[in-house]
């Protein structure tokens, strides 16, 4: 390990944006695995860098945490995503981005009709829900949301 380049958590937190809060918590959830200095302090491989960069990308695209998690366990350990790992991971992402995609332009098509029709009529209204029907359904406005 003597030739291996090591940063600490304050530098990992300068260079990604991401609060020394943050990167603790992504060691809890074993997201980072840093090694501990004869005092206690963690030290960080260099391409940790690289890692917590796809943590935080991946949460903009929407993935949670145990989401990523996933795909970061199925990695040899401590090593960071390469170009082919991203690429295998990406695909994965793909299929989940574009479903959430056609899920947000068919509530947006919906919420266009809905929000200030001026529907005189409650018959016709996909929010008005007559003897609760949608609760079979789930929580939520479950006629806007689906295709009751």
């Amino acid at each position: 390990m003597k030739n291996m380049k090591f940063v600490s958590i304050g530098e990992i937190s300068s260079r990604t944006g991401v609060a020394v809060s943050a990167l603790r918590y992504y060691e809890t959830l074993g997201l980072l695995s840093p090694i501990r200095s004869a005092g206690g302090q963690r030290r960080y491989l260099r391409g940790d860098i690289r890692r917590v960069s796809f943590i935080t990308l991946s949460q903009r695209f929407g993935f949670s945490l145990e989401q990523i998690g996933e795909h970061l366990a199925n990695l040899p350990e401590g090593r960071n995503p390469t170009k082919a790992d991203w690429t295998r991971i990406s695909r994965s992402f793909r299929n989940d981005i574009d479903r959430r995609i056609s899920e947000l332009e068919s509530m947006r098509d919906k919420l266009d009709g809905c929000i200030g029709c001026g529907c005189l009529s409650l018959k016709s209204c996909k929010l008005y829900n007559p003897d609760d029907h949608a609760s079979q359904k789930g929580a939520g406005a479950q006629f806007v949301l689906t295709q009751i």
